[in-house]
């Protein structure tokens, strides 16, 4: 895949009210940190979790995550604790977090101090459970010195989870912006999925899966090098990556 060219219709902002974030795979380098996870629960559970079901549970719920590790392992979730097995994993990637670090994505600093610099409403849209997130947020505000977000919702506060709308629309509402001046940032397919059916024009920059061209969404390898003017550009574009 190859970066979508920018193209702009004009020199100044056209309509771009507000940048939504998500998190994990999109801001910060936490994805392996989760697979590992994953991969750990699955040899405790007696099986190797396959490569193919990891990709298919990034961005999911955990409860969705678990369904993918046991039918690729081939368990009765009848049989199974899905909730304390999902607590266990968010428990670990913590422990991991807390013990490796949490880099940034390539540009997603500089994107989001660019983004707050400009005026522009900012809210991060995460599917990891607050008591997980809140790790992360804490590290982005001491790092910038502020709090980024106007608005943040996790994965346990909008009555469902990605690829529902419900959390975009949440955020959006909790912004006061409209769906059609909002960018939503992800890197996965139901983060996507979740931001266009909420009305909002998507960047998508794949880490873990690849995501397919489809209107209203823009690919790109990173985040590095974006202006305010691009974002805005990509309102309502969805320019397919070469």
């Amino acid at each position: 895949m190859s970066e979508t060219p920018v193209d702009h219709p004009s020199g100044s902002l056209q309509r771009l009210q507000a940048v939504l974030f998500d998190m994990d795979g999109t801001l910060v380098e936490t994805e392996d940190l989760w697979g590992e996870a994953m991969y750990a629960l699955a040899a405790q559970l007696g099986g190797a979790l396959s490569a193919e079901a990891r990709e298919r549970t990034a961005g999911t719920s955990m409860l969705a995550a678990m369904e993918i590790i046991y039918a690729d392992l081939g368990l009765d979730p009848a049989i199974q604790d899905a909730e304390a097995d999902a607590r266990w994993v968010e428990d670990e990637t913590a422990a991991l977090m807390t013990s490796r670090g949490m880099p940034w994505r390539p540009g997603a600093r500089e994107l989001l101090a660019t983004v707050r610099a400009a005026g522009l409403r900012t809210a991060l849209v995460t599917t990891t459970p607050r008591r997980v997130a809140e790790l992360v947020l804490d590290r982005i505000t001491a790092e910038l010195g502020t709090d980024p977000f106007d608005v943040t919702v996790c994965g346990d506060e909008a009555g469902a989870r990605k690829p529902d709308p419900a959390p975009y629309r949440k955020a959006m509402t909790d912004l006061d912006v409209d769906p059609a001046s909002s960018l939503v940032i992800e890197d996965s397919l139901v983060g996507t999925t979740s931001g266009l059916a909420a009305g909002a024009s998507v960047l998508g920059v794949p880490l873990v899966q690849r995501l397919q061209p489809q209107p209203g969404l823009t690919l790109r390898l990173s985040l590095e090098g974006l202006t305010i003017e691009d974002l805005d550009g990509f309102l309502a574009v969805g320019s397919p990556a070469a």
